[in-house]
């Protein structure tokens, strides 16, 4: 179980916002997590983890019936042979584990009465290069019998533990490479009727972190914080974690393996976790359901209660946040906050992803009744153990329902303030518009006022126009006359309108398309189109108003 750490933020291609409006900051969103590879997931995969490329050309020789290899250093070449080199390379099964030097373990034990035991000390054990061998030879003693499920939380795993794990409880490799790589799996192998099975559990989630006053920095936690609004006076960071389990469903006695990798932030550590899982054993409900039933997989259902209320820390934190959000853009109208709406959103977007996940994992362990079951009690008590687990995955499936209806509500309430704010720009537009339009009128009131001081002197320059032609009305012994005038200002008109309306390639006098033709006959088709419209309406008169068919 842990919390990923990610690449330094990335200005230029990721939004990293705090808008820093008087003493709060908004959320800042650290670098999305890589698309999860999910064809390599699970074991019903039959190519793990392989490169088409280089590697389909490749075929290893048939295995040979020889001896298990069970020293724990050769995992997992000693137990699946079908995993080369290169492919636990690309799997970064020992590249994500080799750089660590000591891995603490927290133990919690189930007792055969179904209550936890209170004896053990909340102590971790620690294995390093130096204690391998001892911590080998502890795993490999027999368990007393009135232990029914021991669960081991794990703390930076390291590659020794990693594989003396892997081959002391036969875990497929799927099992740390989907947990090394975040991607989100769920299934079931070495499936045997009546004595048990393996389920995988993989689950990325947000969790909450509250009152955070330094952190190391933005690129050592997969983080969006946020320094929230009154009464809020701390910081708030929202962290994507990661649900781990492997568990070992047995006749005897059951193993749960958790781990968590190593972070700065101590919230969900193996220990915490440890922690929980023993109140939730304390828990009155809880204790009546450990001992009606010898089913291990209640005790998995117990920790995947902390994922839901992980979720719903997460949620309140937002909804607190998107408050803050609309306030601001109600009361500020500013636009600059959409990027941050929209960062938001992106995330929500994301979070029904993960809540999808979360809900096929329960739906999962619902469908995937525990085979071991069937060989240590009765008929009657296998029924109830498998109606009770059916009702309390019920109850986890409608918290998940709950869930995503109050991310949806949220997606809805960012989606109504980006159409809030991107109204507010248009309402600005549409006022400077409407200022535009009042500085027109009141020009286009100047031009008038101009055109009526023209107005004005026209007659004055027309009488000295017509004062100073040169005809023999007004100067005796000039060549020309008035008439001559008239009429070579009528035909002029005439010609110059008749060129105008020819070089238009429409109008109303004639069609689009029209032939140069009838653009030069214009003048005739323009009379002829009118005698006919006035023809035709009073053909329309004479036979009261409708007319008749030729």
């Amino acid at each position: 179980m842990g919390r990923k750490t990610t690449t330094p933020l990335d200005r230029t291609t990721f939004a990293n916002r705090h808008t820093g409006y008087g003493n709060h900051d908004s959320y800042s969103f650290s670098p999305r997590s890589p698309a999860s590879i999910y064809r390599h997931a699970a074991p019903s995969g039959p190519w793990p983890w392989m490169d088409f490329d280089s590697d389909a050309t490749l075929v290893h020789p048939p295995m040979t019936e020889s001896p298990v290899d069970t020293t724990w250093r050769g995992y997992p070449y000693n137990l699946f042979c079908n995993w080369t080199t290169d492919q636990v390379r690309r799997s970064k099964i020992i590249s994500g584990c080799a750089q660590l030097d000591s891995c603490s373990i927290h133990k919690v034990d189930v007792l055969s009465n179904g209550k936890i035991d209170e004896g053990l000390e909340d102590q971790a054990y620690v294995v390093s290069k130096e204690t391998a061998d001892e911590f080998w030879e502890g795993i490999l003693d027999s368990r007393p019998s009135h232990v029914r499920v021991r669960a081991l939380f794990l703390d930076s795993l390291t590659l020794p533990v990693l594989q003396m794990l892997g081959t002391k409880y036969s875990i497929e490799p799927f099992f740390f490479s989907s947990s090394l790589n975040w991607i989100p799996s769920r299934y079931q192998d070495l499936m045997r009727p009546g004595e048990g099975d393996h389920l995988t559990i993989t689950l990325p989630f947000v969790g909450l972190l509250q009152n955070v006053t330094n952190l190391v920095s933005p690129s050592s936690i997969r983080s969006i914080s946020a320094k929230p609004h009154p009464p809020f006076a701390a910081n708030n960071v929202l962290v994507q974690e990661l649900l781990s389990i492997h568990i070992v469903r047995t006749l005897q006695s059951s193993t749960i393996v958790s781990y968590y990798p190593r972070s700065i932030s101590q919230r969900t550590s193996a220990k915490r976790l440890r922690t929980l899982v023993q109140r939730a054993g304390q828990n009155t409900y809880w204790q009546r359901i450990f001992s009606k039933s010898n089913d291990p997989t209640f005790l998995l259902l117990a920790i995947l209660w902390y994922v839901q209320y992980s979720w719903d820390e997460a949620f309140e934190a937002l909804y607190d946040h998107t408050n803050w959000l609309e306030s601001r853009v109600l009361s500020t109208n500013n636009i600059s906050l959409t990027g941050e709406l929209h960062n938001v959103q992106a995330h929500l977007l994301n979070y029904q992803s993960l809540l999808q996940d979360f809900r096929r994992s329960i739906t999962f362990i619902k469908h995937t009744p525990n085979p071991a079951m069937d060989g240590v009690v009765s008929r009657s008590e296998c029924r109830q153990s498998a109606d009770l687990l059916s009702r309390e995955c019920g109850n986890l499936i409608y918290e998940i329902d709950r869930l995503e209806s109050r991310r949806y509500v949220q997606s809805n309430r960012l989606k109504n303030i980006i159409d809030f704010a991107f109204a507010i720009v248009n309402i600005e537009d549409s006022r400077h518009t409407q200022r535009l339009a009042e500085t027109t009128v009141k020009d286009s009131a100047s031009m008038k006022q101009i055109s009526y001081l023209t107005a004005i002197f026209l007659p004055a320059s027309f009488v000295a126009g017509v004062f100073g032609m040169n005809v023999t009305e007004i100067n005796p012994g000039s060549a020309q006359s008035m008439i001559h005038y008239i009429e070579a200002t009528i035909s002029l008109t005439i010609f110059t309108t008749w060129l105008i309306i020819l070089l238009q390639s429409h109008s109303s006098i004639h069609k689009e398309g029209s032939s140069l033709w009838r653009r030069m006959c214009w003048p005739i088709f323009f009379v002829t189109d009118h005698v006919k419209a006035a023809h035709e309406k009073l053909r329309g008169e004479t036979t009261g108003g409708y007319v008749l068919p030729v």
